[in-house]
């Protein structure tokens, strides 16, 4: 019976089987390098890159190289400048390179599987662009994997290359429609070993809530909730009002089998008179993302292009590029700068006036910082008249209801201003969200939301929330407190790792480099019933070293100290017995 294929990260015992390989084929084979006497070809970026390895128990078989952007410098930087090749200038690049098979594994599936394992890799690091050198004799490979080229072609010794390149989004693509038969044969004779998921999620999209799997989300196991910790979900960790908690289970039969209010009429009057706005300047729906998708849907097309704030909320990339087809740029917040949306620089990008729409989470999801209500409203006023900006207010309870952009956005026809009342009202699981802009726009969202779209339930609990802002108000305050006890007990762990508080009801650990990554963590405290969200698929920025924490109460949050501990433990003991079993060989 043939041996599974196991893909894998190289440790530090595969580096003198790489460099003997790379001889083999790279000088030896191809004569793109000169022999050497000691029949290895080591590389200008090792210890910088990241080799995946293809292996049959102890026979290793293939490699592929992997260089992230946050090194600063590519393989193609030998052969190419950046004037030639400016695409390496971008923050969100992964080169791919070296794929290397044994000669007698090369008629297998080890090169296939290297280059889509690469794949999966980049993506769960937030990677948006591949580029890569492709052997011209080998470009077909390349080009049925999704590939195309890039304008450029090298020479390297005696062999030519063509530069390559795609959207991570175009070849995930690709390999789900082109090649899913043959990745789900291969899926069931591979011991897939690496700190990415063999495939995408059902929807591409990156969302947190992985606890609800361990809980069971055919709801035969609820009674697992009181062992999980869902920490990788924003919900709140007090339940809601009284009032809403009461309007719910006073008569569950007759909330459950009667039909709401057609359009939400009584949530809108209540939130008109809550927030002290016109009535015809809101809209409802299930969620923020219902409106979401009602609004872009109507707004964008394929032609579009809009810019999103990056680190940001997955959802909106998922929405835009990957549903509607946008062009989508991403505007850069810098962790050397706090995270801080810079105005200045945020006016200069959209000041041509080629974006159709802004999106700005604010507070930001997940970088958990807030922009001034002062400074963004002075962008919007400045910005060219054909921009649409939608501010997603989901967080903004946490920091004051008076930064709010919502009157701005009633007047104004280029903006809405949307706001979940899952996150501080703590009504995730009815689902009930509003927006607000001017007349005319919200209207047209009214008109294409269909009847009944907030169910009888979350407009109940909703209009109770709303008229107890004193139970939240003390519930938000708390929040704060536990967030900022967690944080102290997080960072008395580990000082290396850096322990950022969020204005909202969440912070974020930060591992050192050249350690355990995020996902190695992530895993790690799930063997202890602790959820955490690993931020690595949302942006190359987060570098695969940054977990978002979800504050929870009291006994949960000593749960996750106490799960961080113990994870971190057994990560650096495995890291040491690694190092020492490499260097006694």
């Amino acid at each position: 019976m043939s041996r599974p294929l196991t893909l894998r990260s190289a440790d530090v015992d595969d580096l003198t089987w790489i460099h003997e390989l790379r001889h083999r084929v790279y000088a030896e084979e191809l004569g793109q390098h000169p022999l050497n006497s000691e029949g290895r070809l080591a590389d200008g970026l090792d210890g910088a890159n990241v080799y995946l390895v293809a292996a049959r128990d102890t026979d290793r078989v293939g490699f592929v190289s992997v260089t992230p952007p946050w090194v600063g410098r590519y393989g193609l930087d030998k052969y190419l400048t950046r004037e030639e090749l400016p695409l390496l200038d971008a923050d969100d690049v992964f080169e791919v390179r070296l794929l290397t098979v044994e000669p007698d594994a090369r008629s297998g599936a080890a090169g296939a599987l290297l280059m889509y394992a690469a794949l999966r890799w980049i993506a769960s690091r937030g990677g948006r662009r591949v580029v890569a050198m492709g052997r011209s004799d080998l470009i077909g490979m390349y080009r049925a994997a999704g590939l195309r080229s890039a304008g450029r072609t090298v020479r390297s010794g005696a062999v030519d290359f063509e530069v390559l390149t795609a959207e991570v989004t175009e070849l995930s693509r690709c390999a789900a429609e082109r090649h899913a038969s043959a990745l789900a044969r291969l899926a069931g004779g591979v011991d897939w070993r690496l700190d990415a998921a063999f495939a995408p999620g059902p929807d591409g999209c990156e969302h947190g809530g992985a606890s609800f799997t361990a809980i069971g989300a055919d709801f035969r196991t609820l009674e697992r909730r009181q062992e999980v910790i869902t920490a990788d979900v924003l919900d709140a960790w007090f339940p809601p009002a009284p009032g809403a908690r009461a309007v719910l289970t006073e008569d569950a039969g007759w909330v459950a089998r009667t039909s709401p209010p057609t359009g939400a009429q009584g949530l809108l009057a209540e939130l008109a008179a809550v927030r002290d706005l016109p009535p015809e300047t809101l809209a409802v729906g299930s969620g923020s993302s219902d409106l979401i998708f009602r609004a872009f849907g109507r707004w964008l097309t394929r032609a579009s292009r809009v810019l999103l704030m990056d680190p940001g909320y997955g959802e909106y990339a998922h929405v835009t590029e990957r549903v509607i087809g946008c062009r989508v740029d991403r505007f850069r917040l810098r962790r050397e700068e706090g995270w801080r949306i810079d105005p200045v620089r945020l006016s200069a990008v959209v000041a041509d006036g080629s974006y159709d729409l802004v999106v700005v989470v604010n507070p930001n999801n997940p970088t958990g910082r807030h922009a001034p209500a002062a400074e963004l409203a002075a962008v919007i006023a400045a910005a060219p008249a054909r921009t649409r900006w939608w501010i997603d207010e989901a967080y903004l309870g946490y920091v004051d209801p008076a930064e709010s952009l919502a009157s701005f956005a009633a007047r104004d026809p280029r903006v809405v201003v949307c706001t979940s009342m899952s996150k501080t009202y703590a009504l995730s699981g009815v689902r009930a969200a509003y927006l607000v802009a001017e007349p005319g726009t919200a209207a047209e969202l009214r008109r294409w939301t269909p009847p009944w779209a907030v169910s009888l339930p979350a407009q109940l609990a909703a209009v109770a929330a709303l008229r107890d802002p004193g139970y939240y108000a003390g519930r938000l305050q708390r929040t704060h407190e536990l967030r900022a006890r967690l944080a102290g007990d997080l960072a008395a762990v580990d000082a290396s790792v850096t322990v950022e508080e969020s204005v909202a009801n969440f912070l974020t650990l930060t591992l050192p480099p050249g350690g355990p990554g995020a996902a190695s963590l992530v895993a790690d405290v799930r063997l202890h019933g602790v959820y955490l969200r690993d931020l690595s698929p949302l942006s190359p920025a987060y570098e695969g070293r940054t977990v978002r924490v979800a504050v929870r109460g009291t006994g949960e949050n000593a749960r996750i100290v106490d799960a961080y501990r113990a994870a971190l433990g057994h990560l650096h003991a495995g890291a040491r017995k690694v190092a020492t079993a490499g260097a006694a060989r």
